[in-house]
């Protein structure tokens, strides 16, 4: 990349891994398209979603929460999130992270190096984004 990335939320590729899956991405960066060496997504959770246990062989993994509530459990350590906190988890370090509030929760979320982060989301089904979406993420006061 020899110039900035701009991209608006509202112009970002969202997807659902799984349909099982109780979260969906917003792709702000994509590395397979945007030469980074990092994935940058905001991460949606239904309300009660989480997601499966997993842990990243090198990639460190950061959530900040923007709206919304949550818990984060990290190898049996339990962590409470609500906007404007962040957690950032090393390497092969088992984690959940699930919506415990009332509304839905709203991540930014960014994982270096990508670690086939993109590929997965990629490869899942394109969702759109509802009006409490777009209020969460696009609208501006």
């Amino acid at each position: 990349m020899d110039q900035p990335l701009h991209r608006r939320a509202r112009d970002c590729r969202v997807s659902r891994i799984s349909p099982s899956d109780t979260n969906k991405f917003v792709m702000m960066v994509d590395p397979l398209v945007d030469n980074t060496p990092f994935i940058s997504v905001v991460e949606i959770f239904e309300v009660g979603g989480k997601t499966p246990p997993n842990a990243h062989q090198d990639a460190h993994e950061m959530f900040y929460v923007l709206s919304g509530r949550g818990r984060a459990y990290c190898d049996g350590k339990t962590y409470d999130v609500e906007k404007g906190d962040t957690l950032v988890l090393p390497p092969r370090m088992e984690h959940v992270v699930e919506n415990t509030g009332p509304d839905r929760l709203y991540c930014l979320t960014v994982m270096v190096p990508n670690e086939g982060f993109a590929e997965l989301i990629r490869a899942g089904s394109t969702q759109s984004l509802d009006a409490a979406d777009q209020a969460a993420i696009i609208d501006t006061p």
